[in-house]
């Protein structure tokens, strides 16, 4: 019995979402459906899983583009952020038109997160971890089981999240990055929001903003 994940990039901005799963119900979630939902559809049912809940690590536009067409397609609830990125959500169609994204209406998830809590995916379960920094309400989700931690825009290999959107605070998501995800192991392999996956262990030892010798401000 384990989490399994596969990850697909979606919208112009080859946003990482994840198709996790547990492999003994073949029950699934998505992690930041951000668009291009029938490449998503296509992928669930190669892999033989069911959709059963969306999940949101912030509330910008790349990630969350496809939530609520396919959470009404499919007829599952859509789970996080944190309710501080409810602006986000509500912001999403002036996204839209800053990006040139087709028109997302706002929404609100059917459940927040907050710190602490989990998400259930089949027999798999997924801690909760508020990392705020890249937005005020950004979420990081841990499998303990299989070591792996979904991160979104909080950290990426050799790089962070970007500070300069409206309420985006460096020294705090560095603090978010160095007091929530580094105790959860140097083994823990970490999928980011774009590009590839790498281990906190890594990141520790060789990325520019947040490698062991930086100071924390």
């Amino acid at each position: 019995m384990s989490l399994q994940f596969e990850i697909v990039p979606v919208t112009p901005f080859q946003q990482n979402c994840s198709i996790v799963w547990c492999d003994e119900t073949k029950q699934a979630a998505l992690i930041d459906p951000g668009g291009d939902i029938h490449l998503l559809k296509e992928k669930a049912a190669e892999l033989g899983v069911t959709i059963t809940k969306l999940i949101l690590t912030h509330g910008h536009l790349d990630h969350v583009g496809g939530t609520e067409p396919l959470a009404k397609e499919l007829g599952v609830p859509v789970v996080g952020p944190h309710k501080e990125d409810a602006f986000w959500l509500q912001g999403l169609p002036r996204q839209s038109e800053m990006f040139g994204f087709p028109m997302t209406d706002a929404f609100d998830p059917d459940q927040w997160l907050d710190d602490g809590d989990t998400v259930e995916i089949g027999n798999q379960v997924l801690n909760v971890y508020h990392t705020p920094g890249h937005t005020p309400g950004h979420v990081v989700l841990f499998n303990e089981m299989a070591k792996v931690a979904f991160v979104g825009d909080v950290l990426f290999k050799g790089g962070i999240g970007r500070t300069d959107f409206p309420r985006g605070d460096y020294q705090t998501l560095i603090s978010s990055i160095k007091n929530k995800l580094w105790p959860l192991g140097n083994e823990t392999t970490f999928v980011p929001g774009h590009g590839p996956m790498s281990t906190f262990g890594n990141e520790r030892a060789s990325n520019p903003f947040v490698a062991d010798e930086m100071p924390l401000y």
